[in-house]
């Protein structure tokens, strides 16, 4: 076997066997997806593609030593520039546009009262603790929505993207650059269906997709292949692991936004991860593809470039 080959052998193997071992024990432990204990397993989730990442150039260390290869193979750095912006903005931009794709979902309309939202809750407070939450709500300086729009810009680039670097190490770092002779959109595709079907025992739990657990695990793979050459793009226009993962954090922050202010339709069909959301995701994708965003894009340009 190649070095490559065994490379992503040991890679695939460490970054499924991490997360979904965590996952599984959290199941096999009687945990219940939506508590608080949920979110400490699913973050650590997340980190299963950078331990794998770290392990597999230690084992695979050349010459230059595994921080090297961290540093400029899977583009560890830090030097903000314009695309560092862009992948913070675009993630919420394309959020308020899902907005707008899920209001042309029959069934759907627009609820500025948050009407909706709150019938999202029906089944799991009390009617004086639906009452407190309105009250509350009515009682705040700005509308829920643009706090949120806040909440997602601040969270993006900060903590979200902490969290969203477990998997960005991987995906954009280590997959993307070991599967870069494969050509963009090739490589883009192949690691947007792993990615997605790495969710699976999350998914299977009730993350994203509640009403439609087993639907959704095929759902979360759609939106992981339409998001893939993305995070791809801005990785390789900003030369850094980091803006892709300040996109992810930004994903992670205003997926929740278009759900705020409509009322009507279910999990499949409304918000980012649903068929509106990635509608707008598609959209985004095909006019990378008609402009030619993604040529002559790879790896080993930006690793010549930063030698």
């Amino acid at each position: 076997m190649s070095p490559r080959r065994s490379a992503l052998l040991l890679w695939f193997i460490l970054a499924f066997g991490i997360s979904w071992g965590l996952a599984g024990a959290y199941w096999l432990a009687g945990g219940v997806w939506g508590s608080p204990a949920s979110t400490a397993v699913g973050v650590g989730f997340m980190f299963g593609p950078a331990v794998a990442t770290v392990v597999t150039r230690w084992v695979h260390r050349g010459r230059d030593g595994t921080w090297r290869a961290l540093r400029v193979r899977d583009a560890i750095w830090l030097k903000p520039d314009r695309w560092f912006a862009v992948a913070w903005l675009l993630p919420v931009l394309m959020a308020v546009l899902a907005l707008g794709a899920s209001l042309l979902v029959p069934g759907v309309s627009f609820s500025p009262g948050m009407e909706g939202l709150i019938a999202r809750f029906a089944d799991q407070f009390t009617p004086e603790q639906l009452a407190e939450m309105e009250a509350q709500t009515a009682a705040l300086p700005l509308h829920p929505f643009w706090i949120g729009v806040l909440m997602a810009l601040w969270a993006g680039p900060t903590i979200n993207a902490i969290a969203a670097f477990g998997e960005e190490l991987g995906w954009r770092g280590f997959l993307q650059r070991e599967l870069a002779p494969m050509g963009f959109w090739k490589a883009s595709l192949l690691i947007g269906v792993v990615w997605g079907l790495w969710h699976a025992p999350l998914i299977a739990q009730g993350h994203n997709y509640p009403e439609h657990p087993w639907i959704g695990v095929g759902m979360m793979v759609l939106f992981c292949t339409l998001w893939a050459p993305i995070l791809g793009w801005l990785r390789l226009r900003s030369g850094s692991v980091m803006a892709a993962a300040i996109a992810h954090g930004a994903i992670n922050a205003s997926a929740g936004l278009p759900l705020l202010v409509i009322a009507g339709g279910g999990d499949l069909t409304v918000g980012m991860t649903g068929a509106a959301g990635m509608a707008v995701a598609a959209v985004v994708c095909a006019a990378l593809w008609a402009s030619g965003a993604t040529r002559e894009l790879t790896p080993e340009r930006r690793e010549r470039a930063s030698s």
